[in-house]
């Protein structure tokens, strides 16, 4: 979790005001709303790894990386990966793996989108296309995933990963 959220937090840090509106991989959001989605994911995951509720997505705060900062020591908590969130009514491990496949994608997601190098790691995507492959269905029913994206059988894991939750590895602006 560590490693993947402090990349992305890096490419948050350096989108210029200007790249906030280009369109990125993930269909439903510009920059501007990537990263804000970032934040709202941050913040509920922080509450969630302390037992408490789901949160609701305010505007755009430009303070990711600090909400990052705060999710990571709430999941460093040993007792935070014990037993299922009452608001989710899933094991806590389950959601720190949500949390992980939210930090990998839409890293990429921001990095595609304002022109970045993306430095893959390969247990965060390894950890990611497993729970992914197991999740997918659930996934979709919940809006959380797109249709697949039809990706070799022998392609890289990450992209293996980008096809399987419906994006394009090959996506540009």
């Amino acid at each position: 979790m560590r490693r993947a959220t402090e990349r992305t937090a890096e490419l948050v840090r350096e989108v210029r005001p200007e790249q906030l509106g280009l369109p990125t991989p993930c269909e439903k959001f510009d920059v501007r709303e990537l990263v804000n989605h970032l934040e709202w994911v941050a913040e509920m995951f922080e509450s969630l790894a302390h037992g408490g509720p789901m949160t609701e997505r305010g505007p755009y705060a430009g303070d990711f990386p600090e909400r990052a900062e705060r999710a990571l020591a709430a999941w460093s908590r040993p007792e935070a990966w014990e037993g299922v969130s009452p608001a989710m009514g899933l094991p806590m491990e389950v959601l720190a793996h949500m949390y992980l496949v939210d930090m990998v994608v839409h890293g990429w997601d921001l990095a595609r989108a304002v022109g970045q190098e993306y430095e893959l790691d390969p247990e965060a995507v390894s950890r990611a296309l497993s729970f992914t492959d197991r999740m997918v269905e659930t996934g979709r029913q919940r809006g959380a995933f797109g249709p697949p994206v039809a990706v070799p059988d022998d392609a890289p894991p990450f992209d293996r990963l980008l096809g399987v939750i419906g994006r394009d590895p090959a996506w540009t602006p």
